[in-house]
């Protein structure tokens, strides 16, 4: 892709997802993520209808009048990103493939995230940690963010959220938001998920292609698998091949659901040929 070509995309991801973020996510965003601790802020003379606890029986005791401690909210949270790019998310039965889906979903959760004065870093994983982009604020971060979505070429072919998980555990220190966004179609996850979500606050974001789901009846197809390099021939119009796929792909699903639950991860599964808007604000507000 030519230089100028990423930065008409850029440019037409930066407009789409913005405007998004401002018009539909300000609301749901800032309330979902609200800060999660409170900082001392100052000393007020007590009002009716103060809580008692909040009293500074020190300064009470100097002006022998009431006074209780006022508090703030601390605002600002760190974002993490952890963006599957294996070799699965490349593709797509529609006009885009996963991977640009995923990259538009990312691009809105990160302007929703620096419009509430948030940082915000992705983690880009395959079977290996491809890329580390620590947390900071402003656009030009963002653009950055996605244009390495859009031209970033990974060294493993393979999903391992389970690495990603640790990786985020082991470099963030501080409690963040983190939002796991893959197909899952991977190994076992479930111990690294459990140790991630003690510390920080895990989302999951289970983007899927419908054909993952469901073979079209076309005949023999010559199918090649993009984590494994391995091509085999299928014929699509036996209905029992087809609904072995299916099977297989609705188990798949399934375990990956119970994963989350078991964990106590909240989950929005979204197909690439749908409009990921209303399943964020859903999982957005049911937080």
């Amino acid at each position: 892709m030519e230089t100028s070509d990423i930065l008409k995309k850029v440019r037409k991801i930066e407009i789409k997802t913005r405007g998004l973020s401002n018009h539909l996510f300000a609301g749901e965003y800032h309330s979902a993520f609200k800060g999660r601790g409170m900082s001392f802020s100052e000393v007020r003379e007590y009002q009716y209808g103060d809580d008692v606890r909040n009293i500074d029986w020190n300064v009470t005791a100097r002006y022998n009048r009431p006074y209780i401690k006022v508090f703030e909210e601390e605002r600002e949270l760190t974002v993490m990103m952890l963006v599957d790019v294996s070799g699965s998310t490349d593709f797509g039965s529609v006009e885009n493939s996963k991977r640009d889906f995923i990259t538009e979903i990312a691009a809105c959760l990160s302007f929703s995230a620096i419009s509430n004065n948030d940082k915000i870093g992705v983690i880009f994983f395959s079977d290996i940690i491809e890329k580390f982009i620590p947390p900071k604020k402003g656009r030009s971060h963002i653009l950055r963010i996605i244009r390495e979505l859009l031209t970033f070429k990974p060294e493993g072919k393979g999903t391992n959220p389970a690495l990603a998980l640790e990786y985020l555990t082991r470099v963030i220190k501080k409690r963040s938001t983190a939002f796991l966004i893959s197909d899952f179609i991977c190994g076992d996850f479930s111990q690294a998920l459990r140790i991630a979500s003690h510390k920080h606050d895990m989302m999951a974001l289970n983007v899927y292609d419908p054909k993952d789901m469901q073979l079209p009846d076309v005949g023999l197809v010559s199918m090649l698998d993009a984590e494994t390099g391995k091509n085999i021939l299928v014929d699509t119009s036996n209905a029992e091949v087809r609904a072995a796929f299916e099977k297989q792909a609705k188990l798949r699903t399934k375990k990956t659901e119970e994963v989350f639950k078991h964990a106590g991860v909240d989950c929005a599964v979204i197909a690439d040929d749908e409009d990921y808007v209303q399943p964020l604000i859903k999982l957005f507000k049911s937080r």
